[in-house]
């Protein structure tokens, strides 16, 4: 079960990176281990090294600082990352002939609220390793600032993911934060002031997952198990009794509509009948899903935003982002100067607001689930990737719904990782038109970032 808010609790405190080169060698010694024993990735592929050793070996020399904008598909990410920079790097650069300094590391940027989920444990890991934590629902200015320290003065390079968080998808990039190209002009402002001649770069780092064979078998299962979670009989029979040589996308996909469309057609009754909302009721023709699809994750956005007295504007990301630190605001009390000091009464006020506030966040937190799907993702590409990423967010969903925690999904077979490393973007060579305007600059650098990222996922 997903554990749930016991009340509230002191704001949340900034943890400073504290770099300790001990702990990074005990990860280097874990974390193939634990990739190994604890995911299912067999195999991680490498291109186009040589331009990041290169930037490494610049980097040393004191002509370039650089930030590594890293796709972020999956939570396994930081496995590949880290096999990229400690392993294959010094690898390439023995190879080359080009001595690195040890150790070959890299200074990242976190969110906040991952050891909140994920573990305490991680309060003591991440700044250890280098990592500085960032809000993400509001301007974090001492996130910021750390980052911006790191970008122009830190040991390492800083790697940093635009799309702020996982979306679950191989083939679809989330809106970009455009705080990465902010961080990069940045860091050119604070080079210029101490009169260093540093270029300043975006390294885009595409990374994408492909199946080592298409278990639909494994899909089949899941879908059987999800089938009986919404109270549907299994189109391929009761659990065990469907052929496994008969598990195909063309037999599969007339269940994954169904099921999509039944889950719609709960939460839609949902809405309606619990929260007063006025949602179309629809005959759930597989061509509706992209339509029903964004109107139902709207009206799940503005029953949390009500709550919260927030604008229904911006993205969905943005709204999501808002409405998780309107929740923190009422858990993670700032206004409070000593929480413990509260008499008995008004500590059990404050509790119920944590713990409401907490209720509400839910809705936000079915939206996430959904937020790169756009109803048409397998239909325009019938692969077994494809289909097994739609499976398994509509599994996060279920899950969410059921209580349990969507980290602990299931896997539907083994996987290997492919790490793209393109052109730097050279943001030295846009200084003036940043002087020229802030904006437009950073808006034209962070689509540019889209398209090299989109570049090394294509195919």
């Amino acid at each position: 079960m997903i554990k749930s808010i016991d009340g509230a609790h002191p704001p949340l405190e900034f943890i400073p990176p504290n770099f300790n080169p001990l702990v990074l060698q005990v990860a280097k010694l874990i974390m193939p281990l634990w990739r190994k024993f604890r995911t299912p990735i067999t195999q991680i592929k490498t291109e186009n090294v040589e331009q990041l050793v290169e930037l490494y070996q610049q980097f040393q020399g004191e002509k370039v600082r650089f930030l590594m904008a890293f796709r972020h598909p999956s939570t396994y990410d930081p496995f590949s990352i880290s096999h990229l920079i400690w392993q294959a790097v010094p690898q390439v650069a023995q190879s080359k002939n080009i001595a690195l300094a040890s150790p070959v590391h890299f200074h990242f940027m976190y969110d906040r609220g991952i050891p909140l989920w994920a573990g305490q444990w991680l309060e003591y890991l991440l700044p250890k390793l280098g990592g500085s934590p960032i809000v993400r629902g509001k301007i974090d200015r001492q996130g910021l600032r750390s980052a911006r320290e790191l970008f122009a003065k830190g040991q390492f390079p800083l790697a940093a993911s635009p799309e702020g968080g996982t979306n679950g998808h191989n083939e679809i990039i989330s809106p970009l934060e455009p705080g990465i190209a902010q961080l990069a002009f940045w860091c050119m402002e604070d080079l210029q002031k101490e009169n260093r001649g540093d270029r300043v770069a975006i390294l885009p780092i595409g990374i994408r997952y492909k199946y080592d064979k298409e278990e639909w078998d494994a899909v089949a299962e899941l879908l059987t198990q999800m089938e009986l979670d919404c109270g549907l009989s299994p189109l391929g029979g009761e659990r065990g009794q469907e052929e496994v040589s008969s598990a195909s996308l063309s037999s599969l996909y007339p269940r994954l509509i169904r099921l999509g469309q039944h889950l719609l057609s709960l939460m839609e009754d949902f809405y309606r009948r619990f929260y007063h909302r006025s949602l179309p009721d629809t005959a759930g023709e597989p061509h509706d899903l992209p339509t029903r699809l964004p109107a139902l994750l709207d009206m799940a956005l503005q029953v949390a935003e009500e709550y919260f007295n927030l604008p229904s504007k911006g993205t969905v990301i943005d709204r999501c982002r808002r409405l998780e630190q309107a929740g923190w605001d009422r858990i993670y009390r700032e206004d409070i100067e000593n929480i413990e000091a509260l008499s008995p009464l008004e500590r059990g006020l404050a509790d119920r607001v944590a713990e409401e506030a907490n209720l509400r966040m839910w809705h936000m937190r079915l939206v996430e689930c959904f937020v790169a799907v756009t109803g048409q993702y397998v239909r325009e590409k019938p692969t077994f990737e494809r289909f097994a990423e739609t499976t398994l967010l509509v599994w996060d969903t279920i899950a969410r719904i059921k209580g349990e925690r969507p980290s602990s999904r299931p896997e539907l077979g083994k996987q290997s990782v492919q790490l793209t490393i393109a052109e730097p973007i050279w943001v030295s060579d846009r200084w003036d038109s940043y002087k020229s305007s802030r904006r437009s600059a950073i808006a034209d650098l962070t689509q540019d970032l889209r398209s090299a990222l989109e570049q090394t996922i294509a195919g």
